[in-house]
């Protein structure tokens, strides 16, 4: 029996440690915060897909499928949140300064039922892996808990390569500013990237 979850457990390892919104503004975050200030917005990212992952089961993802207006007005306001939530971190690191409150658990708790990726993952997750399990509790809990370990492990890991940059880079102000910009473009490069995918497949 145990032997039927593994491929559940590469699929979430391979989703969750790959980059992405969520992935890219933990590397920021740490890179000015540090690990303990950034758990908080780390906590509220893994409620937010747990919470995410439990509706795609009931059928949130069918919902959306059968209503594509709904779907495409949820994604250019998923994408426009997500830029706006990056885009809050813009001069942090500027003269050495930062952002004590830049992400907070309620902004975690909203980012992955907001980010494309996330909703891509928890589809597959139910669609591709959950006809397999014999009972409602593997589908409604095995699962979210499933992405609820890998992120504690992955997201923190791309915590601590922000904080392992910071580090690099020494007192160095300046670079702090430049690399913080420019986590942020990618995490907007990943966002509409992600939109623009996701038109081309509707």
């Amino acid at each position: 029996m145990f032997e039927q979850y593994i491929p559940l457990w590469i699929f979430v390892l391979i989703m969750v440690s790959t980059p992405g919104p969520a992935n890219l503004l933990l590397m920021a975050s740490g890179a000015q915060k540090g690990y303990a200030k950034t758990f908080p917005f780390l906590l509220g990212l893994m409620c937010g897909q747990f919470m995410l992952n439990i509706g795609i089961a009931f059928g949130l993802g069918i919902f959306m499928r059968e209503h594509p207006l709904v779907g495409t007005i949820f994604a250019y306001g998923s994408a426009s949140y997500m830029i706006w939530l990056a885009m809050r971190g813009w001069n942090s690191g500027a003269g050495g300064q930062t952002q004590d409150k830049l992400y907070s658990y309620r902004d975690g708790l909203i980012v992955h039922p907001l980010n494309p990726k996330a909703w891509v993952m928890g589809i597959l997750a139910v669609s591709q892996f959950g006809k397999d399990f014999d009972n409602f509790y593997q589908v409604f809990l095995l699962i979210p808990l499933s992405f609820t370990a890998g992120q504690l492990v992955f997201h923190s890991v791309w915590c601590w390569a922000g904080i392992l940059l910071h580090r690099a880079l020494g007192n160095q102000s300046g670079k702090h500013l430049l690399m913080n910009r420019v986590l942020i473009l990618l995490t907007i490069a990943t966002v509409l990237s992600a939109l623009l995918y996701g038109n081309q497949m509707a």
